[in-house]
């Protein structure tokens, strides 16, 4: 596999506040990689770092073998980088299928269109004329991924998707997921359910303090419970 995301040493800035210290990742084409951490330890900044919303000062984002550091966040979304956010972020007062429809790019005629969608997620498929502030967070969480996914993406940053979610259903979302790689999409995740996020990843950051703390295979850290604690604290479990 080669690498389709590299991010090497950036630091990134909110006014004078110093939030991301030298940070490097890669994410290989084809593989899931897991990004954790506690609460305000610049997971979300991260992601924001990458899609140009907040952009490093110093450092280098390069993806596919281009360079976007510099590009604006509509170029690299056309690049092929996808965002599911955290919260969703769906537009309330639009239905399924009109959140789906600005979202899709040219013609729909790629891999990933509404039809496409839409038989993933018989869900939606069901729901697509209800304003989507009537959905339930589950199904946002899938119309936020769907709306990623008509981009036709190659790369899917995902922020927090099991957050407010019943067990039940994030076993599910998990396991789209794993789906969506099969299919072709990698995917950056970032995720507080640290223990379900390390058993569909291939790898895994943690970031402590802006800083990565931890870069290895997430089996490591799943098979040592001791180092995990030491890393992040109590972690939640689900079962699968």
């Amino acid at each position: 596999m080669s690498d389709l995301l590299e991010v090497d040493r950036i630091n990134t800035y909110y006014g004078r506040s110093h939030i991301l210290r030298d940070v490097s990742l890669r994410v290989e084409a084809g593989e899931i990689v897991a990004l954790l951490g506690l609460n305000g330890a610049g997971k979300t900044t991260t992601l924001r770092s990458i899609l140009g919303l907040t952009p490093p000062k110093s450092g280098s984002i390069r993806f596919n073998g281009q360079d976007v550091q510099r590009k604006a966040p509509f170029q690299i979304a056309c690049c092929g980088v996808g965002y599911v956010p955290e919260g969703r972020r769906v537009f309330a007062a639009l239905t399924v299928t009109e959140n789906l429809q600005l979202a899709e790019r040219g013609t729909g005629d790629g891999a990933w269109n509404i039809p496409a969608v839409l038989k993933r997620f018989p869900k939606l498929k069901e729901l697509r004329d209800r304003k989507s502030g009537r959905l339930s967070g589950g199904e946002q969480e899938m119309l936020a991924i769907g709306r990623a996914l008509v981009g036709n993406p190659t790369l899917l940053l995902v922020d927090e998707p099991s957050q407010g979610l019943a067990p039940i259903v994030v076993i599910d979302l998990y396991r789209t997921l794993e789906e969506l790689k099969a299919h072709g999409v990698s995917i950056l995740l970032v995720e507080q359910n640290a223990l379900l996020a390390l058993k569909i990843s291939s790898r895994a950051y943690v970031l402590d303090d802006g800083r990565v703390v931890y870069d290895g295979p997430s089996s490591d850290l799943v098979n040592d419970r001791q180092r995990m604690r030491t890393l992040m604290g109590l972690l939640e479990d689900v079962a699968t």
